[in-house]
């Protein structure tokens, strides 16, 4: 009888090279064992050391021994991932790692023609990432969670594992006889997410049993919703202009005015407004009916200010 992770893994198929995040833990052992079994040759490693603990340089010797034994080629990036007063440190240490991604596709993964990156969150961290996104009062994009696939740089990235709990990776790395290395800070419930994982989910597993299917299925929903906004959204930027024409936001509802305000400046300053922040800046546009009416409201990191007849932006 074959276990639940051959038969949810035999259904990726990526495009090959492929690479694969790899931290030394259980999931991406898994996840990286697998792929170097099934594609020999085809397959490179990449291991972002996040200078955040000094357990780091261990997990780094980890993952270089684990390669070498499985015939894996490697790329190990340093980074510093501390992160500023009143930021997330998840948030952080998800963007250093992307930037490092960027890097390396362009460079040492270029060489070698990388098609495909391969994640090993599993369905556990999904549930964890819905339940944090609602602990933090999020909208749409937060409660669609972590997509399954998606394209960065010209590069295709999947998560294929996100059907499977964590315990089915781990007892199939068991049954292989492989080890992994255990990240302390894992344990540390001063972090939201640890909380979530040692303390909610048990509950949330006695109660409702199915609470992986159920929550993957309202993040697919959620997804799918925003995708929707999204589409309204850049249609209402082309009416309104970039940067946005004063008078011609004031024709749109003011949920539209919301989103399309959020679409211009993720897209145009790659900024996220509170929602405080957001709805000043509605108040301010509703009120904006004469000439001398000004606007200059911090929003994210930067500045929107009224420039004319239309919305500037400065950092």
């Amino acid at each position: 009888m074959s276990h639940p992770f051959d038969t949810a893994f035999a259904a990726f198929a990526p495009a090959l090279p492929l690479g694969v995040a790899f931290s030394g833990g259980a999931d991406s052992s898994a996840l990286l064992l697998a792929c170097a079994r099934r594609w020999p040759g085809q397959v490179h490693a990449l291991h972002v050391h996040h200078g955040l603990q000094a357990a780091g340089d261990d997990f780094a010797a980890h993952c270089e021994a684990m390669c070498e034994r499985w015939q894996v080629p490697l790329v190990q990036r340093r980074v510093d991932a501390r992160h500023a007063p009143g930021d997330s440190p998840e948030e952080a240490a998800r963007q250093a790692r992307y930037h490092v991604f960027d890097q390396v596709l362009l460079q040492e993964w270029a060489a070698v023609g990388i098609r495909t990156v391969a994640l090993a969150q599993h369905a556990d961290d999904q549930v964890e990432t819905i339940l944090l996104a609602l602990s933090r009062g999020a909208g749409l994009p937060g409660l669609a969670a972590m997509p399954a696939r998606w394209q960065r740089a010209g590069v295709a990235f999947e998560r294929p594992l996100l059907g499977l709990p964590g315990e089915a990776l781990r007892d199939w790395l068991r049954a292989q006889g492989e080890t992994w290395i255990e990240d302390p800070s894992n344990q540390d419930l001063r972090y939201t997410r640890n909380r979530i994982r040692h303390q909610l989910l048990p509950a949330l597993q006695s109660v409702f049993p199915q609470h992986r299917a159920t929550m993957a299925r309202s993040a697919r929903h959620a997804a799918q919703a925003q995708t929707l906004l999204t589409e309204l959204a850049d249609e209402d930027l082309k009416r309104v202009g970039s940067p946005p024409a004063i008078a011609l936001l004031q024709g749109l509802s003011p949920a539209r005015q919301a989103n399309v305000l959020r679409h211009w400046l993720r897209l145009a300053h790659g900024c996220q407004p509170s929602e405080l922040q957001l709805q000043e800046l509605l108040r301010q546009v509703a009120a904006c009916t004469t000439r001398g009416h000004r606007i200059h409201l911090k929003v994210g990191r930067g500045q929107v200010l009224r420039e004319g007849g239309v919305l500037g932006w400065y950092n």
